[in-house]
C-alpha cells in the first residue's frame, strides 16, 4: 500500500494520481521545491505502464532481436553464427531484472524525497479529495494541488476474441510465454512493429495488417519506404488498405477474415492487436472533481498544464498530443514548478518521435507529409547511408538522413533519420531546431568520421550544396 502503511486519510500538499513517467517526474520535482507530496500507483510498483509493461521490457527484448538479426549480416565478412538457442524464462527474467532495476531505484528515490508512495486504484471525490482502494483497504488522500497523470490503456477491438489467451495486446506479447509458428500483428504503427520485430527475430512467420496505405501512418513515406525494405524480406506478408473483417477462436488457431486490398483468410496460433492507445480520463471519476474529460477520455490543460478546475493540473497521455514518455516528463516538471510558484510552461518546438525497430525509424519538427498538405515551403537536404562509410562498414546501408530548412531563413525544420540507432541520432536535431541552428551551423560542426552522427552533417551539406561526399544536387 506505500512504504510506510498510511492511515485512512492522508493530506498532502500535492497528490500525484500516477506514477508513469510522467507521474513520478511531477511527485519528485515537487519535493525537490518543498512540497509535501503523496503519489498514488495502480501498479505494485512505480513507474506505470512505461516501466513495467511498454517502453523498457519491450527495449530489453527489441536489443535481444537486434542483436539476433545483426549476427545474420556477418556472413559477407566470413563469420557464421549457429542459429540462436532460445531459453524463453531466462529471456523473461533478463527482462525482468531490467525493470525490478529501475522500478526499484524509483522507490528509492521516493523514499529519499519522503514521497509517500499509496499504492492502489484512485478516484476523485471532491476537487481535493481521491479516494484509493488499496489490498489493505480503502484510503483517502486530502490535497491542495493535484497532478492527473493517469495514462492510457490499450484498445481493443468489439466483436475480437479477446478473452482467448491467443489474442494478445502489447502487454500479452511482452510476457513472450511462447514462439508462436504463425503471428499475425493488426495495427502497422509503431508498437506492432516493433513487437513484430522481436517475434520475427525469435522465428515466428509474421504477417501485418494496416488499414491505411502506408505502415507507420505519420511518418514520412521515404522513411517507411526503407523500414519497409528490409522487413518485407523477413515477414511473410504486410497488408496494406486491408482491415480484420472477423475473428474466431477455433482449435486449430485464430481464424482471421480479411477485407480491402488484400482479402482473404487464414489461420494464426497467435494475434497480436496493436491498434493504438486510449486516454484513461473516464476512469478516475474526473466529474467529482468538476474537470472536464470530453468524449474519448482526454482532459484540456493550459500552457501551465493547469485544467478547468485551478487547483488541479493533468500531464501525459490524458492531456493529448503525442503518448510519447519524454513528453510526459517534460510537462510533469512544468506542472510541479507552477505549483510551486515558479514561472515554467509547457511550450517546446517540436516532440521527437522514435520506433524502435530495425531499422529505426525517428522524426522530428516538420515532415514532409505535413509540409505538403499545409503548403508550407521547404529546402531539403538528404543523405543516403548508401554513401556512409560507418553504414557500410555495419552492413546497414539501407539507411537514410533527411534535413528540412526554411528556404529564407535556412534554419532547420524538421528532420528524419531511418537506419540503427536512429532514436540516439535524432536528439541533435531537436537541439538544432531549439537553437535557431541553420544549415550552416549544422554543416560546419565538425562531426567525428566515421559515424553514422556525420550523416547529419551531410544532409545540411546537402541543402548547402556543399557536399563533397555526393555530387550536389542542382539548385533549383
Amino acid at each position: 500500500m506505500s512504504e510506510n502503511a498510511p492511515s485512512k486519510d492522508i493530506s498532502a500538499q500535492v497528490a500525484v494520481l500516477g506514477a508513469g513517467p510522467g507521474g513520478y517526474t511531477a511527485a519528485f520535482r515537487a519535493a525537490d521545491l518543498g512540497k509535501r507530496v503523496v503519489l498514488i500507483e495502480r501498479y505494485p510498483s512505480l513507474g506505470g505502464v512505461c516501466l513495467n509493461v511498454g517502453c523498457i521490457p519491450s527495449k530489453a527484448l527489441l536489443h535481444t532481436a537486434a542483436i539476433i538479426e545483426e549476427a545474420k549480416t556477418m556472413g559477407g565478412m566470413g563469420v557464421t553464427f549457429a542459429p540462436p538457442e532460445i531459453d524463453l524464462d531466462k529471456m523473461r527474467a533478463g527482462k525482468n531484472k531490467v525493470v525490478k532495476k529501475l522500478t526499484t531505484g524509483l522507490a528509492a528515490l521516493a523514499k529519499q524525497r519522503k514521497v509517500e508512495v499509496v499504492y492502489g486504484s484512485g478516484r476523485f471525490e471532491s476537487p481535493n479529495r481521491i479516494g484509493v482502494d488499496t489490498r489493505e483497504g480503502k484510503v483517502s488522500v486530502v490535497f491542495d494541488q493535484c497532478i492527473i497523470a493517469c495514462g492510457s490503456s490499450t484498445m481493443k477491438i468489439p466483436g475480437f476474441p479477446h478473452d482467448d489467451p491467443r489474442v494478445l495486446d502489447s502487454t500479452d506479447a511482452l510476457e513472450v510465454d511462447g514462439i508462436p509458428e504463425r503471428m499475425l500483428v493488426v495495427g502497422g504503427g509503431i508498437i506492432g512493429l516493433e513487437m513484430a520485430s522481436v517475434y520475427s527475430a525469435l522465428g515466428s512467420k509474421i504477417d501485418v495488417v494496416e488499414l491505411k496505405n502506408q505502415l507507420m501512418p505519420g511518418a514520412d513515406v521515404d522513411l517507411v519506404r526503407a523500414l519497409e525494405k528490409v522487413i518485407k524480406k523477413r515477414y511473410q506478408r504486410i497488408m496494406l488498405e486491408t482491415k480484420v473483417a472477423s475473428m474466431s477462436a477455433t482449435g486449430e488457431g485464430i481464424k482471421v477474415t480479411f477485407e480491402g486490398k488484400q482479402p482473404g483468410e487464414a489461420v494464426y496460433d497467435k494475434v497480436l492487436v496493436a491498434i493504438g492507445r486510449r486516454p484513461n480520463g473516464a476512469l478516475i471519476n474526473a466529474e467529482a472533481a468538476g474537470v472536464k474529460v470530453d468524449q474519448h477520455g482526454f482532459i484540456a490543460v493550459d500552457a501551465h498544464m493547469r485544467t478547468n478546475v485551478p487547483n488541479i493540473f493533468a500531464i501525459g497521455d490524458v492531456v493529448g498530443g503525442p503518448m510519447l514518455a519524454h513528453k510526459a516528463t517534460h510537462e510533469g516538471k512544468v506542472a510541479a514548478e507552477v505549483i510551486a510558484g515558479e514561472p515554467a510552461l509547457f511550450d517546446p518546438m517540436t516532440i521527437p518521435s522514435v520506433a524502435y525497430t530495425d531499422p529505426e525509424v525517428a522524426w522530428m519538427g516538420l515532415t514532409e507529409t505535413d509540409a505538403k498538405a499545409k503548403g508550407i515551403a521547404y529546402e531539403k537536404g538528404v543523405f543516403p547511408w548508401a554513401a556512409s562509410g560507418r553504414a557500410l562498414g555495419i552492413h546497414r546501408d539501407e539507411g537514410l538522413t533527411k534535413l528540412l530548412f526554411d528556404p529564407e531563413t535556412k534554419r532547420i525544420l524538421g528532420a528524419g533519420i531511418v537506419g540503427p540507432n536512429a532514436g540516439e541520432l535524432i536528439g541533435e536535431t531537436v537541439l538544432a531546431l531549439e537553437m535557431g541552428a541553420d544549415m550552416e551551423d549544422i554543416g560546419m560542426t565538425i562531426h567525428p568520421h566515421p559515424t553514422l552522427n556525420e550523416t547529419i552533417c551531410f544532409a545540411a551539406e546537402m541543402a548547402h550544396g556543399s557536399i563533397t561526399d555526393l555530387m550536389p544536387p542542382k539548385k533549383r
